[in-house]
């Protein structure tokens, strides 16, 4: 054992104590703004459909549209590939789990869009919409037809439509209540912010909704489109998204980047506004900072280049489609939107692919991790968490099964979540 160390201090014990009594604030504060990744579900996509064009069967008619698109314009798993080069070892299993998602589970997220989706409307026409989507979303929970997240992007608190946009999130909202109460996949998404004062006054619509209902305070969240450059930087040379996420007060779920209102806005012209542009990447750049450990999650925008027409079209925006959402997953932008059923074939695709490529070394680093075996990457808890994470993912939206992750890495379920979203303390992991 070597000689016995003598061990000697200089300070007082309360030197010690004197230095936490002077941080008990900052770390409370600390606590509250970075309370870390809420550990729910997040949606690969949204897909935004119009307040009166959605209709009962919309899901099902998405996931068959998109089923006819493979039919006809990749109909196995090698012409699939080889548009969107994908590796050969990988093209049997992703195209097999995009078919079987697209049939059983073809959105993840909807929003039905009473903002530019849908644009004004006499009053009571758009009265009647929103009642009519409280209706519909109440009865797919009801009947095991809704996708797991859904609700509604109402119109945005500027001056011209604040009180329309007001009284859409009431009626669809009462409608709800009327019907039972709300869904736990409920999101709400206020578009076009470019003032917290905009995100406090939204907080306190929601809450006197809570008090009218008697609900928890705090029931209600919601996503914060950004849309233009002042949500981006304020006059003052602030970080504006940073103070949105703060006036939300613990509501904001998540924010969403608005690709062709945002570029129209910093002046990009109409052929290269897409969400690679360099103007997008900073704007995201600075959500994906103001959100980091805040519990806050960061969606990318869409491609208004739609897979339709002939054959070789379909597979140039489909290649497109692809790249931009493998591009996206690399940066940490885990969701999107969606604008075409045709887009949901390369969604899937992409999202599978980069699972699945990387589920085996993901797999084996954290084996070794916990195994503390070593291996040619020393990786420390950080990296533990977000191997986690991202294997979390994969099974969450169906690229990778529960079982063969147990069986590559020795770990539940249950072990995954607490090293994504590790406890205060040691964390005991057990065997499958």
């Amino acid at each position: 054992m070597g000689q016995q160390e003598k061990v000697a201090t200089s300070l007082a014990g309360t030197v010690s104590e004197e230095i936490s009594a002077s941080l008990t604030a900052v770390d409370a504060e600390l606590a509250r703004r970075y309370p870390g990744d809420p550990g729910t579900r997040q949606p690969v996509h949204t897909v935004y459909v119009p307040g009166d064009v959605f209709a009962p069967g919309t899901l099902r008619s998405w996931g068959d549209q998109a089923l006819a698109a493979l039919d006809e314009h990749a109909p196995d798993a090698a012409s699939f590939a080889a548009v969107l080069g994908i590796p050969e070892e990988l093209a049997g299993p992703v195209h097999d789990r995009v078919r079987a998602k697209l049939e059983r589970e073809p959105v993840e997220d909807l929003r039905i869009d009473f903002e530019d989706g849908y644009g004004p409307r006499p009053d009571a026409e758009e009265d009647e919409a929103a009642a009519r989507a409280a209706r519909l979303v109440s009865e797919a929970y009801a009947n095991g037809t809704a996708a797991p997240y859904m609700g509604i992007r109402m119109k945005c608190m500027e001056a011209g439509v604040r009180d329309r946009g007001i009284r859409t999130t009431d009626v669809f909202l009462t409608g709800l209540m009327e019907a039972g109460g709300l869904p736990e996949g409920l999101v709400l998404t206020l578009p076009k912010v470019t003032y917290p004062e905009q995100v406090t006054a939204f907080v306190r619509l929601l809450e006197a909704f809570e008090k009218a209902h008697g609900l928890d305070a705090g029931r209600l969240g919601f996503e914060i489109q950004i849309e233009t450059s002042q949500s981006i930087l304020s006059a003052d040379g602030t970080a504006a998204v940073a103070r949105m996420i703060d006036a939300a007060q613990g509501r904001a779920t998540g924010l969403h980047y608005g690709t062709f209102d945002y570029s129209a806005c910093v002046g990009v012209s109409a052929a290269y506004q897409a969400s690679d542009h360099p103007a997008a990447d900073h704007a995201k750049a600075v959500m994906q900072v103001a959100a980091a450990g805040t519990g806050v999650r960061v969606s990318d925008g869409s491609t208004n280049v739609l897979p339709v027409g002939p054959t070789g079209r379909v597979h140039e925006a489909w290649r497109l489609h692809y790249g931009l959402t493998r591009r996206a997953l690399a940066r940490a932008y885990y969701q999107g939107w969606d604008m075409h059923p045709g887009h949901l074939p390369t969604r899937y695709a992409a999202v599978y692919a980069f699972y699945r490529e990387g589920l085996e070394p993901a797999a084996a680093r954290l084996a070794a991790y916990v195994a503390k075996a070593g291996g040619d990457v020393m990786d420390e808890p950080a990296t533990a968490k977000a191997l986690s994470g991202y294997l979390l993912r994969g099974i969450d939206c169906g690229a990778l099964d529960t079982a063969e992750v147990a069986r590559l890495t020795g770990l539940t379920r249950a072990d995954l979540d607490a090293f994504a979203s590790p406890r205060r303390g040691d964390l005991t992991v057990t065997a499958p």
